[in-house]
């Protein structure tokens, strides 16, 4: 009985190792994220507007293709997106997402006539994207250009975020009060595709900052809490001149702020505010805060004064002004600005930004992005070795791919023939893909 049970135990202490690797900087475990085998990879590209349209601009609409993930992975394949693909509805460069492992695709147009119009799609390989239950028109409550981002419940939820037109208030006696915007918050059941609850609210500030002309303008980029008790959404904020009422281009910025909103009923927002960042957490088109394998969330900034800041909310859903992460610091430039990330677990994640001195492209008259594996950790950051060029712009960038260590992105210059590649999270190798045409004028905006 005593042999048997040391063979058991013996046999646990073989193979417990086998269930983590270390990391070689840290010394700590990591953990394999989720592989997906035979996983769909829809490529997305933005069309160029058709009149006085701008090279990189976005605005003629979104082609999506979708191919194999072993094709995806090999630099011998070909595929003409643009040529080839399916066109999904948007006027202009429409916001996707995808299940987690890419067999859906989800839609929310924006822009033009059906602009706030929710679809979904079976994915079928190539061009084939079948419809499936049916449409769901958001826009009379998030507008015509809604922001979304699907929460990572298991492809449960999506959640749209609004705010109208911040009008100034002031007293009987003309003296200025405050700038507020109407905010809505609505929660889009994924699988049944029907609208599950909204929610309507002013979200005031202190009233020393109101008082002083500082007002939400945007929100985007919410997020699902650990505890799944609450979302997070990100803010861009604005100042108003209290003298005049205008709107103020410069000015002192305050600390990064978020709502907080009870999940799911949507209701009593609290705004907490870092005083690590000073830009804003709205993002641009894709999610810009993520929940950590710790259960913490880290959240970019933007426009930050001293740039780009990587931003921690406790569990207790408060920043955690402890954590200072600055990717100035930690890539040695000036007024870094990330255009968007995506977190890979074990603290690994990869950002596409620009910065201070960073080339003009002649083209699209928008910096060069770069493309960096951050640690968030360690609080470093590497630059990738890829292909830079002048004209790569990835400030519309919305999708990445994490499939085990592997994140699956697209890069190419505007106008530009480009490619997929493959980078490993652990060792920040680089593998290219396949590649893919391009047309003038048109870029790619990521893989789902």
């Amino acid at each position: 009985m005593i042999n048997n049970v040391f063979r058991t135990l013996l046999a646990i202490a073989i193979a417990t190792p086998l269930l983590t690797s270390c990391s070689d900087d840290e010394g700590q475990a990591t953990t394999e994220p989720p592989i997906t085998e035979g996983r769909w990879i829809t490529v997305a590209g933005a069309v160029m507007g058709a009149d006085g349209g701008e090279p990189g601009d976005g605005n003629g609409g979104t082609i999506v293709y979708s191919i194999s993930k072993e094709d995806a992975k090999n630099p011998d394949k070909t595929y003409d997106v643009f040529e080839n693909g399916n066109l999904v509805p948007s006027a202009r460069t429409a916001r996707l997402q995808s299940s987690n492992d890419g067999s859906t695709l989800f839609n929310i147009a924006y822009g033009g006539g059906n602009g706030g119009e929710f679809t979904k799609y079976i994915v079928g390989g190539g061009q084939t994207y079948t419809p499936t239950g049916g449409t769901v028109n958001i826009s009379q409550y998030a507008g015509t250009n809604p922001r979304w981002s699907k929460l990572f419940d298991d492809d449960q939820t999506g959640i749209a975020v609004n705010v109208t037109t911040p009008e100034v208030t002031s007293d009987a006696n003309g003296v200025y009060q405050h700038t507020r915007g109407v905010a809505t918050v609505l929660s889009l059941d994924l699988q049944d595709s029907f609208i599950s609850q909204t929610r309507s609210y002013e979200i005031p500030l202190t009233p020393s900052e109101e008082i002083a002309g500082h007002h939400i303008f945007r929100l985007d980029a919410p997020i699902l809490n650990h505890a799944g008790d609450k979302v997070i959404i990100g803010t861009w904020m604005r100042k108003t001149d209290p003298a005049t009422g205008a709107n103020v281009t410069e000015f002192d910025r305050l600390g990064s702020k978020s709502v907080v909103v009870d999940y799911p009923s949507l209701q009593n927002p609290v705004v907490i505010t870092s005083t690590v960042g000073f830009g804003d957490t709205s993002g641009y088109r894709s999610f810009n805060g993520f929940v950590a394998d710790d259960g913490t969330i880290y959240q970019a900034t933007q426009r930050d004064v001293n740039g780009s800041h990587i931003l921690r909310i406790g569990q207790d859903n408060n920043y955690d002004n402890s954590y200072v992460f600055s990717l100035d610091a930690a890539l040695g430039v000036t007024n870094s600005y990330i255009e968007n990330w995506r977190y890979a677990g074990n603290g690994k994640a990869i950002v596409n930004y620009t910065h201070d001195g960073a080339a003009v492209s002649g083209l699209s008259g928008q910096q060069q992005s770069f493309v960096a594996l951050v640690d968030l950790n360690a609080r470093t950051a590497q630059l990738l070795d890829l292909p830079y060029h002048a004209d790569l712009y990835q400030f519309q960038y919305q999708g990445f791919v994490v499939d085990g260590y592997d994140i699956y992105m697209t890069l190419a210059p505007v106008g530009q023939d480009g490619n997929i590649y493959v980078i490993n999270t652990l060792n920040g190798a680089v593998t290219k893909g396949a590649k893919l045409v391009n047309k003038p004028g048109n870029h790619f905006i990521g893989v789902f």
